[in-house]
């Protein structure tokens, strides 16, 4: 189902009876040679680690839950593009590429993934609880919303600290309908805390399309405009746009500004989780997005078309990050489970 009206940034996505279009309404912004190679890079990483982690699914190496980032990789590289070192990051479910975008180490997350003693919760978190303070990631987290009230509370800690930092809170267009978001808003916007609310509108929430379950659903980014926060939305398919958008709402927060919401109009290929087939949408939906909107492609053309780099360095970058992410499987798949003691600790905090 497609929203009644739509945005003009909308309609990037959503031409006529829900069918994916290509509409290009604005000017692409632009990034120097070395961001988009960078850009480029780590976008693959995570697509070639989500492919990877999708086929250990699979095979039973990964169990429980597993949500994965695939056609959305240009919201959280762009992003982080815009941050700062000791700016933090705070997620939901599907967290691996915010884990590999912050610096996390590709072997590790595997590693947690597949439930093993070198992950970075010591293969007790999984796929939704991993954490990395040396990395400024305070985690993936299950439950649906709960990124807003403690983003929030991060920021809350660095105005109360004096410091100049800024929080990344990231949650998805069905979690923008929890109560939990609004009281966050409310607070974020009464002492203009410096946190950004990253809404990575894919579309569909679980398995209803955003239009069947949120008022406005082309307007997500007003949606803290009762508390006095302004809201922008952007290309989420764009990591050029994605940057420009967060240079602008990071800049805003760190002089004093207050909160942003930042609704990024992006998409995902694979199902709400592995268990999921996806069966609420078309197969020719998901493939006219892979063909017209793919944001890896989307920037590969750019790279291409304007000189920055050649056929062979791309296939080189893709080459270096297939192996990269073939060694931290194999790592997975051999590094030893917890011992059994793992169970008593990380339990309380003294």
């Amino acid at each position: 189902m497609t929203p009644p009206t739509l945005s003009p940034q909308a309609a990037n996505f959503w031409l006529g009876d829900g069918k994916a279009g290509t509409a290009n309404l604005s000017p692409r912004p632009s990034l120097t040679p070395e961001q988009e190679l960078s850009a480029y890079r780590l976008m693959l990483l995570i697509r070639r680690f989500e492919e990877k982690a999708g086929q250990l699914y699979g095979m039973g190496f990964i169990g429980g839950f597993c949500h994965l980032y695939i056609g959305q990789e240009a919201v959280v590289a762009g992003m982080q593009m815009a941050i700062s070192d000791g700016d933090q990051v705070i997620t939901a479910y599907r967290d691996h590429g915010h884990m590999l975008a912050a610096g996390m180490e590709p072997k590790r997350v595997m590693a947690e993934l597949t439930g093993r003693r070198h992950g970075y919760a010591k293969g007790k978190g999984g796929s939704m609880h991993m954490f990395s303070v040396e990395k400024n990631f305070y985690g993936g987290h299950g439950i649906v919303g709960a990124p807003a009230p403690l983003g929030t509370g991060i920021a809350f800690a660095n105005k109360y600290r004096g410091n100049d930092r800024v929080c990344l809170t990231y949650f998805g267009e069905g979690a923008a309908n929890q109560g939990q978001v609004y009281e966050s808003f409310n607070m974020a916007s009464l002492w203009k805390l410096p946190v950004i609310y990253v809404i990575e509108n894919n579309h569909y929430a679980m398995g209803t399309h955003v239009g069947r379950g949120s008022a406005l659903a082309e307007e997500l980014y007003h949606r803290g405009s009762v508390f006095g926060i302004p809201g922008e939305q952007v290309d989420g398919m764009d990591v050029a746009a994605v940057k420009e958008a967060g240079d602008r709402a990071v800049a805003g927060a760190r002089r004093g500004d207050g909160p942003k919401i930042l609704e990024m109009l992006t998409y995902r290929y694979r199902g709400h989780s592995m268990s999921d087939p996806a069966k609420y949408r078309t197969r020719e939906e998901v493939q006219e997005m892979r063909e017209h909107r793919d944001p890896i492609d989307l920037l590969r053309k750019r790279i291409l078309d304007e000189g920055k780099a050649s056929e062979a360095d791309l296939k080189e970058i893709d080459r270096e990050v297939r192996a990269r992410v073939n060694e931290a499987a194999e790592f997975a798949q051999s590094d030893p489970e917890p011992d059994p003691s793992e169970l008593y600790t990380d339990v309380t905090a003294n």
